[in-house]
């Protein structure tokens, strides 16, 4: 079925009203997946020449419309531009280990190195993207996950008591250097963007990586000053953040972000989330990726149409995975829920 894209659905959703039309999102969907589905090459293109970057957006953006999106999920992570980096995202030791090492780190240059990597693909995003659609993203990565990225979780963990002086400095300085390319992508780079959205995973199934204090302390301050930049252009901050994170979210909510994306059925059922914080902000997701991944088609289009039931009433909401879509995900699990939030959305429009 075919669903033209209007971006203002999700951006009105995301400001939490209920649009005419019920939102689709997808925190992110692996270039291979895509491949998988269509057959198509995809990621070699990313990595080559100006035109074939170009090809790779177009053929990118196709296949979020085809699939009956308003909007386009890309970002580019900050952690990629950061010497050394690695320990979250391929359990390369930390870079940063000690003092000595903090004060030798590059942390001037991380912004210019980032635009320079980066500017390119953001620019080429722009220039492709369709009329009615519009992206959400940004800079990828979040606070924590960067400072886990340099340092390694159980270093980090080490730091918090070994030196805490040096822990609370990591934060400061990576919530800098977000603080300076946010500001820069969003004077730069907002046009092809409806909504600035970052990615941080404060928790796992039965807490958070690190103590409530820490959290408060070290990570929210950045998020407020990310959330003003977004909202001094124009544009509703959406968090990405798996985890059991219910007793900080009231202070996460403070910030002033405007959505929260993520939800695993073992922590917590969709409704829970909508339940407590939909008359204040926008959630997203509702489909666990195990539905996706363990049902069969006809079970997951049932949890489709009731989870939206569910939500109906709770403020803006958005439909789509718990979490994302990597490469591992059926196809098959994937076309059910989309096709039968697709049949919803075109019933809404009748």
């Amino acid at each position: 079925m075919k669903i033209e894209p209007n971006y203002e659905y999700f951006v009105k959703a995301m400001k939490n009203q209920t649009p005419d039309r019920l939102p689709i999102y997808e925190h992110h969907i692996d270039v291979p997946f895509m491949e998988k589905a269509t057959g198509e090459k995809l990621g070699y293109l990313l990595d080559g020449t100006t035109d074939e970057k170009k090809l790779f957006f177009q053929r990118y953006i196709r296949f979020w419309q085809d699939h009956g999106y308003d909007i386009v999920s890309f970002e580019r992570g900050i952690p990629q531009s950061m010497p050394g980096s690695g320990s979250l995202r391929g359990h390369a030791p930390g870079v940063i280990q000690n003092r000595n090492d903090f004060d030798r780190y590059p942390w001037d240059r991380i912004p210019d190195w980032y635009f320079e990597q980066n500017g390119e693909y953001f620019e080429l995003l722009a220039k492709q993207m369709p009329e009615n659609m519009r992206a959400v993203g940004g800079p990828g990565y979040g606070v924590f996950e960067t400072v886990e990225d340099i340092t390694g979780y159980m270093n980090l963990c080490y730091l918090s008591e070994d030196d805490p002086d040096l822990y609370a400095d990591l934060f400061s300085m990576v919530g800098d250097v977000y603080r300076r390319i946010w500001k820069r992508f969003a004077d730069s780079y907002a046009s092809a963007y409806c909504v600035f959205r970052m990615g941080d995973d404060l928790g796992f199934q039965t807490n958070t990586l690190i103590s409530y204090e820490d959290i408060r302390a070290h990570v929210l301050p950045v998020y407020r000053d990310i959330v003003q930049i977004s909202h001094d252009a124009g544009r509703p901050f959406l968090l990405h953040s798996c985890g059991r994170i219910f007793p900080v979210m009231e202070d996460i909510l403070q910030t002033g972000i405007d959505g929260k994306h993520s939800n695993e059925d073992a922590i917590a059922p969709f409704s829970t989330w909508v339940e407590l914080y939909g008359d204040r902000i926008c959630n997203l997701g509702g489909i666990d990726m195990n539905v996706l991944c363990l049902l069969p088609e006809a079970e997951i289009r049932s949890i489709v149409f009731r989870t939206i039931e569910e939500s109906i009433g709770h403020g803006g909401v958005a439909l789509g995975s718990g979490n994302s879509i990597p490469d591992y995900v059926p196809v098959k699990g994937f076309l059910a829920m989309n096709r039968a939030a697709n049949e919803f959305r075109a019933s809404q429009m009748r």
